[in-house]
């Protein structure tokens, strides 16, 4: 399973799922603890801004960070959970739950997973710029972002509920 929650429930969700990978997609000048049940090279820091157009003096998520970010899903052997956070745990976390259903599920089609992370998460309002870039390195054809056009923007908070990811469960062996 893959969990998403805010930086300030991170802690106690990697303890009561007895996660072994974690990943930070949260502003770089951010201190960010890592648990000390997840070896150093079991989490992925992304730092960047909560952006989706250039402004000065934030950082915009990049295609390399992307890629980082889809190698890094795609290595998780998926036997014990990975949780994900950004700051809130609405937007950069939500884009980033959103590229690894897609990305581990190539043949499913992008409005079902964007329509399920709606159901799990009625507060999501992933990151598009996030989205776009996985949608292009996926060679997904611009279906990742316009499905989440599609959901829309999630329910006004100040901190998004803590969720399982739909669409990703344990790795089966065949074409994960």
């Amino acid at each position: 399973m893959l969990y998403v929650c805010s930086l300030a429930r991170m802690p106690g969700l990697v303890e009561q799922v007895g996660a072994s990978h974690l990943v930070s997609v949260i502003n770089t000048d951010m201190e960010v603890i890592r648990p000390n049940c997840i070896a150093p090279e079991r989490h992925l820091f992304l730092g960047m801004n909560d952006i989706i157009v250039d402004t000065p003096g934030f950082e915009r998520g990049s295609k390399h960070q992307v890629s980082q970010l889809i190698a890094f899903f795609r290595a998780w052997d998926r036997q014990k959970p990975l949780v994900l956070h950004c700051w809130a745990g609405v937007s950069r976390s939500t884009a980033s739950a959103y590229i690894a259903a897609c990305a581990l599920n190539p043949d499913m089609d992008e409005d079902t997973i964007a329509q399920d992370l709606r159901k799990a998460s009625p507060s999501a309002t992933p990151n598009q710029w996030l989205v776009a870039l996985a949608d292009d390195q996926l060679g997904r054809k611009g279906r990742m972002l316009d499905a989440i056009e599609r959901i829309g923007r999630g329910a006004n908070c100040f901190e998004g509920d803590v969720f399982a990811m739909p669409h990703i469960g344990p790795a089966t062996g065949a074409d994960d």
